[in-house]
């Protein structure tokens, strides 16, 4: 642009020298006078005639980091339920409901709680007491907590919010040695006693291995 202006002035001037009429000469000059304040302002401006820098336009979208998030567990939180749901209560201040990640399945949930403070936190359990119903579950925020319901797939009383295995259950395997099924649920129920019933099946071990004891099988042999 800069050398296209400068070969239009020197036209110019050379045409300001022929012309005659004063009408005709004024124009030129004016001409002239335009075109040369316009070259100082391009040399004055260097960015001017620069290519412009392109500012990229934010889409609102946040790539992912490469590096993992860490979370902080919440693993103590109170909770209670009816015939229908369970409800668990996690004391957290400030957060925000559009920046909770929520994982709900059969058997267990992962709800986590990003930039709350500065932190990330998650409240999960990867196996619950019985089956819930993952599509009705939801977590509601409050200003000092937030209520985790879990609705249950069959309407009743957990006893308690983790899984537990039933340790007094007797083994059912027909292949299995009879005897070894009851040893085995009198060490459960020594595991689980109080210390009465400890000394009773302490007793009881100590009789059968003396031959003072009834066998137990005796009548269904």
């Amino acid at each position: 642009m800069a050398e296209d202006m400068a070969l239009d002035l020197h036209e110019l001037r050379q045409l300001e020298s022929i012309a005659k009429r004063p009408r005709v000469v004024s124009l030129i000059s004016s001409e002239i006078s335009h075109l040369e304040k316009l070259s100082k302002e391009q040399t004055s401006d260097p960015l001017s005639t620069s290519t412009p820098i392109q500012t990229p336009i934010s889409s609102g979208v946040k790539l992912p980091s490469s590096l993992p998030t860490n979370y902080v567990t919440l693993g103590s939180f109170s909770w209670d339920q009816d015939s229908d749901k369970v409800k668990i209560y996690v004391s957290l201040e400030g957060v925000e409901q559009e920046k909770i990640k929520s994982e709900f399945r059969a058997t267990s949930f992962d709800v986590k709680f990003h930039d709350v403070q500065g932190k990330n936190y998650r409240c999960a359990i990867p196996k619950l007491n019985k089956e819930i119903v993952p599509e009705k579950c939801l977590v509601v925020v409050k200003p000092k907590r937030v209520i985790i319901t879990l609705l249950k797939a069959s309407k009743g009383n957990w006893l308690d919010i983790h899984f537990k295995e039933d340790k007094l259950k007797p083994n059912l395997d027909e292949k299995r040695d009879p005897m070894a099924g009851i040893m085995d649920l009198m060490k459960n129920m020594y595991d689980e006693g109080d210390e009465d019933m400890k000394k009773t099946i302490a007793k009881a071990w100590t009789d059968a291995r003396s031959g003072n004891a009834a066998d137990p099988l005796k009548g269904y042999r």
